[in-house]
């Protein structure tokens, strides 16, 4: 069984680990405080799960998820993500990331920015365009009519079929909408962002089908960010 390792631990991550150990994955969790700092979380989860460092959970994981703010991107381990898929869950808030002008004229997105960080690995953005409670509240078994979709967006084809897959089994179908360039389209703000699966802060939540998240993808204007 693939083992999901995690950098970061906070909601969002968390809440994947929650997902995958309730999918029969083992996770290795981080954050850059020390594992001690886990314990509990851990502890919560039960016996698939265990706490390391961030490179001890880059090298254990078969798919590893970056789930740190964007201004720490630099501090996730390079050589032990060499070869591997990365889930990418950043967003960009400069009052709590500073300033970044190449996000700013969009020149660049999040994800290249991480892939530019990563250059032997795959990154697949993901994750990143759902409030954390929606996606442990919204998950739904393969064949559901409430199923829910994320987009995903990355250079990899077969990267993105195996994020695609992982999101399967987590409960969520996947929507490509394109390569990491195009991942500004479920950046805050935008159309898909939050909003198609209810009221941010509000459970459960309401299900938002491929259909619903591609035409938000779809309706999504470039702006400064």
């Amino acid at each position: 069984m693939t083992t999901i390792g995690l950098i970061g631990s906070g909601n969002i991550g968390s809440t994947v680990a929650w997902l995958a150990v309730a999918a029969g994955y083992d996770v290795v969790l981080s954050n850059s405080r020390g594992p001690q700092t886990i314990e509990d979380l851990v502890s919560e989860l039960g016996p698939k799960a265990r706490a390391a460092t961030p490179a001890e959970a880059a090298a254990a994981g078969d798919v590893v998820v970056v789930t740190v703010p964007l201004r720490a991107y630099r501090d996730v381990p390079v050589e032990p993500l060499a070869g591997k898929v990365v889930i990418d869950t950043n967003n960009y808030y400069p009052e709590r990331d500073g300033v970044f002008d190449e996000l700013e004229d969009g020149s660049s997105t999040t994800g290249e920015l991480l892939q530019k960080h990563l250059p032997e690995s795959r990154v697949v953005k993901g994750f990143n365009n759902i409030w954390f409670g929606h996606l442990r509240s919204l998950a739904r078994p393969a064949g559901s009519t409430d199923r829910s979709a994320l987009p995903i967006a990355g250079d990899d084809d077969a990267a993105k079929q195996a994020v695609s897959e992982l999101f399967d089994s987590l409960g969520f179908d996947a929507v490509d909408s394109g390569p990491l360039a195009e991942n500004w389209r479920a950046q805050r703000d935008t159309p898909v962002y939050v909003t198609p699966y209810g009221v941010y802060g509000e459970l459960p939540g309401t299900p938002a089908s491929t259909q619903v998240v591609r035409e938000a993808l779809a309706a999504a204007k470039r702006t400064a960010a």
